[in-house]
């Protein structure tokens, strides 16, 4: 993409954990690569929307999403970029610990996107996405 230095998991994991809500989530940086991000989120009995189905609601999939895009992000242009717009498909009810791969699409001047997909402990897609964020300095 770009002759960035890409950062190391324990500076972009330190960053992530200043959000109280994403410490909340049990958020892990697993790897960071140029343009990518790898997130792991440690399931909690509260992500439940029905207990008889045992399911994560997906309000819990739609932040990870967003999240894990917003952090490819952040991960490569080194400051935060709001979002401004996000789009969230489910695949699947999740169930456990999920892991987020995020990955830039296009960086641009004003605006950039990036996707994300969410696999549950099998594996398997539950949720994929892609958002808008603002990187037009200030």
């Amino acid at each position: 993409m770009s002759d960035i230095t890409v950062p190391n998991v324990a500076d972009v994991q330190e960053k992530l954990l200043k959000g109280p809500y994403h410490q909340w989530l049990g958020l892990e940086v697993l790897s960071v690569a140029e343009g990518e991000i790898t997130l792991s989120a440690k399931w909690r009995e509260e992500w439940v929307v029905n207990p008889a189905g045992g399911y994560t609601h997906g309000g819990i999939l739609a932040a990870l999403v967003d999240l894990t895009a917003d952090w490819a992000l952040v991960a490569f242009t080194g400051k935060g970029v709001p979002t401004l717009d996000v789009r969230v498909d489910y695949h699947r009810p999740a169930r456990g610990d999920l892991t987020a791969v995020g990955t830039v699409i296009k960086v641009g001047k004003q605006f950039s996107s990036a996707e994300a997909r969410i696999f549950d402990r099998e594996g398997r897609l539950v949720a994929s996405g892609r958002g808008l964020y603002a990187t037009a300095t200030a």
